[in-house]
């Protein structure tokens, strides 16, 4: 026997009990005690009432921090606005003169830059909302209990069980949460104008181009007496659509560590709550001693988790400001070299590491080799999951296949983040070729068109609200129409692109089909009160200026874990980063 067990005692062998054993047929010899019925429903009720408990504490935390996202990352976008848009504007009113920007606020190109740079702003909400989510949604727990007399442990904080008997009005609030519009993002009732950002965009132009300005003795042409309204309301404009474009992303789509966690990752049996209490719980009480925080009722579900209604608290500034300069996250690279970057800097090898693969990915797909273009597709997804373009370039690479459930799904993913032109087209093309004819629609059967056709129309109506003007996708509508349509409408019409571009204005009797299909037509903005010139039809060109990076550069046969930061060589390679501040707007050629 090992010495580990020597102090334990064989019994003994009674051989007269065990041949008063008998097997008598018929009957189970692996017999257990049964336990009463009643007490057996105990178990199991006590079991489902903790679940329920537990599943309602994942589902306020989710909650919460989505509108958490929401909150926070609408003080960024107004913040956009006010310091980085009048630069933007100085550099478009370079090339096109005071007037540009009112006439052509709204244009593709404009949006597509400010959709590259909010998608890589958002790709660091789970970085930056998390930590603070968590702890904010545990405080409001935390006063919860403390206003209905439950005890918090000092050291191990509150214990979920402890909330049972008050379970219905953890569900009342749960359900007021629920019952709110989904988080979106939107302007901050109680941050006001941009009037700081008017002001030092006209003193900008005043210096450079006003009457005052050193540098020349007369006003270019295009500046007079009408130039200040022509920057105001170009500058209002460009505002309304980087609110525009920001709406179009989806909070549900970001956030996926914390998310996994309270989902799929999180604990029916209390242990995930209990962890959040010995985490959270010397945080809090630090910040009450320190602060002297009310307790009790008073905090009791307090005004975060209700979206931008829910303001109030003045420590929420832009925390997309602050430098993600904090010690490295318990990551593969373990002990190596990733716990000596900081979180910014891992973030930055994350994407370079996407951007290779797509970048991989886009010579095989020009070479025609998509099964190739699949893989690094693929890869910069499972390196970098919060940028949608990877999925719609895998769905592109799909569509090439033949691969219609996987291009499907590809661009399903990409739109749970992005409510994208080419996702909602790719998507459409995919469904067409399967003919899934059961994907819902909104306002299908309104039309009077037959299942099969009319249930293929969801993403093309969805793309042509996004841009009404493109005839692409109004060309594949029409193609799903009936030809003996009452309108005349049908495949006879389909030829209706005038031009090449997807973007070209709207054939004259598209009136009539939005009309019929309930769709938008093309807005028609408000007429300015200054005449346009021939300056404002220029054509203008953003594009972001590539960033320099040193690359560690991996030795082969060894991981990240075998490696410190001082025996890694690094080559310096050039990546595409959009950003807020590198980045140039000069007049398009061609």
């Amino acid at each position: 026997m090992p010495a580990k067990y020597s102090h334990v005692k064989k019994r003994a062998t009674n051989p007269k009990k065990k041949a008063a054993t008998s097997i008598q047929p018929g009957k189970d010899n692996n017999r257990h005690k049964k336990l009463p019925n009643h007490i057996d429903r105990t178990i199991t009720n006590a079991m489902s009432a903790v679940s329920q408990l537990e599943r309602a504490i994942a589902k306020i935390f989710l909650i919460r921090f989505e509108q958490d996202i929401a909150r926070l990352f609408s003080t960024h976008i107004f913040c956009v606005a006010l310091i980085h848009l009048p630069t933007f504007m100085m550099r478009c009113i370079t090339v096109g003169g005071p007037s540009w920007v009112a006439h052509n606020a709204d244009c593709e190109e404009i949006k597509d830059f400010f959709r590259s740079v909010v998608s890589m702003d958002l790709r660091q909400a789970g970085e930056r909302v998390s930590t603070k989510s968590v702890l904010w949604s545990y405080t409001a727990l935390r006063e919860f209990a403390l206003s209905n007399n439950v005890p918090v442990c000092r050291k191990r904080g509150l214990h979920s069980l402890r909330l049972l008997p008050h379970y219905d009005s953890l569900k009342l609030h749960l359900d007021s949460l629920e019952a709110m519009p989904h988080a979106a993002f939107t302007k901050p009732p109680h941050l006001g104008a941009l009037t700081e950002g008017l002001e030092a965009l006209e003193e900008a132009c005043e210096l450079k181009y006003g009457e005052k300005s050193p540098l020349r003795s007369t006003p270019p042409p295009g500046w007079d007496h009408q130039w200040h309204l022509k920057v105001r309301m170009g500058y209002e404009r460009l505002a309304q659509t980087l609110w525009r474009v920001t709406r179009e992303f989806d909070v549900s789509g970001y956030g996926c560590v914390l998310r996994e966690k309270l989902t799929t990752k999180w604990c029916d049996c209390g242990c995930s709550t209990d962890h959040l209490g010995e985490v959270c719980e010397k945080t809090v009480r630090e910040d009450e001693e320190g602060s002297g925080v009310r307790s009790g009722k008073q905090r009791e579900w307090d005004g975060r988790g209700s979206g931008v209604l829910g303001w109030e608290t003045e420590e929420e500034e832009d925390i997309w400001d602050i430098d993600l300069d904090f010690g490295g996250s318990d990551s593969e690279e373990g002990e190596g070299m990733g716990s000596e970057m900081t979180i910014a800097q891992m973030m930055e090898i994350r994407f370079i590491k996407a951007e290779r693969e797509k970048e991989f990915g886009n010579t095989a797909f020009r070479r025609g080799d998509y099964q190739r273009a699949v893989k690094h597709y693929t890869a910069a997804h499972s390196i970098e999951p919060e940028l949608p373009h990877y999925q719609l370039n895998l769905a592109a690479a799909h569509l090439k296949l033949s691969n219609w459930l996987e291009a499907e799904e590809a661009c399903t993913k990409a739109l749970g983040q992005h409510r994208s032109i080419k996702g909602y087209y790719r998507r459409s093309k995919a469904r067409r070729m399967l003919g899934k004819e059961n994907e819902a629609v909104q306002g299908a059967y309104d039309i009077g068109l037959p299942r099969q056709r009319a249930e293929l129309l969801s993403d093309l109506r969805a793309a042509l609200k996004l841009q009404p003007s493109n005839t692409e996708a109004l060309d594949e509508l029409l193609s799903i129409l009936p030809p003996d349509d009452s309108l005349g409408l049908g495949p006879s019409s389909s030829s209706l692109a005038t031009s090449s571009s997807s973007t070209s204005p709207a054939p004259r009797n598209a009136a009539s089909i939005y009309d019929h299909l309930h769709l938008p037509k093309p807005k028609q903005l408000k007429q300015l009160p200054f005449a346009r010139g021939s300056a404002d039809d220029r054509k203008i060109k953003v594009a972001s200026i590539p960033v320099s990076y040193e690359v560690p550069v991996m030795p082969s046969g060894k991981t990240a874990t075998e490696l410190q930061s001082k025996d890694l060589k690094t080559r310096t390679e050039s990546f595409i980063f959009p950003s807020w501040e590198k980045y140039t707007v000069r007049l398009a050629t061609g």
